[in-house]
């Protein structure tokens, strides 16, 4: 696994700036593995819990894990529901739970906007002999990055920070085509039944938004200074005012393998 640097103030951005789940989502993945209170889900690469607090009313217990001690900081720091544990560590260790659990012992594997940093091949078998039958792995992405968007006002934006960071930005964070069609190969590849949906949904978006979600993609060496910070937004808010009002459109995408 690639260790993305999310930690210092990156990790509070996240937390604050990053968009959660619909209940849609916890309810196509409730009706995909037959979710039950009887179950135990890994929420892997789970950042600061976006994904894990929708899962945790539906089963019984969920593990948050993630590699970024700083990210699981900031998931206690938004309060947890008391059927979730937090656990430091990435894809490469997932094969070390089958002693800890037991094999069978998980109805799912969730890996919500992270996949691209793992090495999915080597999870998707390491995966299995964790799984109960009818569980499976979650690939889950929760619309494309906002600079990345079909919009004028997503334009807007990708020129202000390609300018900041003086390099074009063409990281699609694993929500392209290509991306999920070799996530599903490799999930048939290891023997799982590979189905998709998408849930849609559009929320207002605010300037201090945007700005939070951009901030929250960075590594900390990449973040403006504190000084610098208002100037930056004030250049965000001047390139995508004259395609107000602001909306996005969310498209989450649920690639699932079932075993």
């Amino acid at each position: 696994m690639t260790t993305p640097a999310f930690g210092g103030e990156v990790s509070e951005y996240y937390q604050r700036f990053r968009r959660g789940y619909p209940p849609a989502v916890g309810d196509a993945l409730t009706a995909v593995f037959t979710l039950t209170r009887d179950d135990v889900v890994l929420d892997l690469g789970c950042g600061t819990g976006q994904l894990t607090r929708v899962l945790a009313p539906r089963v019984g217990a969920v593990l948050g894990m993630d590699p970024e001690p700083a990210m699981l900081d900031q998931a206690r720091k938004a309060g947890s529901p008391p059927n979730v544990s937090w656990l430091l560590g990435g894809d490469s260790d997932v094969g070390a739970l089958t002693p800890a659990l037991g094999a069978g012992r998980l109805a799912a594997v969730t890996v919500a906007q992270a996949l691209h940093w793992m090495d999915h091949a080597s999870l998707f078998a390491s995966a299995l002999a964790l799984l109960r039958p009818g569980g499976g792995v979650a690939v889950v992405t929760n619309g494309e990055p906002l600079w990345l968007q079909d919009t004028a006002w997503s334009a807007a934006l990708r020129e202000v920070v390609s300018s900041y960071l003086g390099t074009p930005l063409h990281s699609t964070c694993g929500t392209d085509e290509a991306s999920q069609s070799r996530y599903a190969d490799a999930l048939l590849a290891a023997g799982y039944a590979v189905d998709s949906q998408v849930v849609e949904y559009d929320a207002p978006l605010s300037v201090d938004e945007i700005v939070g979600g951009v901030f929250s993609a960075m590594s900390p060496s990449q973040l403006p200074a504190a000084e610098a910070r208002p100037a930056f937004t004030e250049r965000v808010r001047e390139a995508v005012a004259p395609h107000g009002p602001l909306r996005e459109e969310v498209r989450v995408r649920l690639l699932t393998g079932t075993r």
